[in-house]
């Protein structure tokens, strides 16, 4: 390819990893939503609820553009994984909202200022980093959080892939995906697994 923006590449795919994380809360009840599914609580909201503090973080303070709805624990003033869970007072529509004004903020940040626009990650380190850094930073970040949430939804209600109607998963009912995890299963037993 040729005629590329590199930033606009980088956003296109942040982007993508934003959409799929919060797709995974579609059709779900409030329980599903915001319940511990891992044996370290990780939940889809407090997913997101994670991720808009990192947007606000590394694309907003680090360039001298703090955002007003920052959560708490960014800043220090929470407790430790404030930002991983949802209370019980707090909504969907609050912490999807608080995502989305977030990415909305971090968006005008990467349209304000170049690639190579240095940064300084707040707090007493106090690191410098380029917008190119903190872009792929946070790529990275959503993929990892959106790869959660592809396990967290699929041990839920069994919905699988990168978008609603499961695109980038292997066609197949349940008897076909049964009987393949029996194979992987009979392949890890061979390979030493318990008996």
């Amino acid at each position: 390819m040729t005629g590329r923006d590199p930033k606009a590449d980088l956003q296109m795919y942040l982007q993508d990893a934003r959409d799929v994380l919060l797709w995974k809360l579609d059709g779900l009840s409030a329980y599903d939503q915001r319940r511990p599914v891992t044996p370290t609580g990780t939940s889809l909201l407090g997913l997101v609820k994670h991720l808009a503090g990192a947007e606000a973080f590394y694309l907003g303070a680090a360039f001298g553009r703090p955002f007003a709805g920052t959560p708490l624990s960014i800043t220090g003033d929470a407790e430790p994984n404030a930002d991983l869970w949802a209370r019980a007072d707090e909504t969907l529509e609050e912490i999807t909202g608080l995502y989305r004004r977030a990415c909305a903020h971090a968006d005008a940040t990467i349209a304000a200022l170049p690639l190579d626009a240095v940064g300084r990650l707040p707090g007493d380190a106090g690191t410098e980093l380029t917008l190119h850094h903190s872009l792929a930073h946070m790529i990275a970040e959503t993929q990892r959080h959106a790869g959660h949430a592809d396990i967290v939804r699929e041990l839920i209600d069994g919905a699988t892939g990168q978008r609603s109607a499961g695109a980038n998963t292997a066609e197949g009912d349940p008897a076909w995906w049964a009987a393949h995890r029996e194979r992987v299963e009979r392949a890890a037993r061979e390979a030493g697994g318990p008996a």
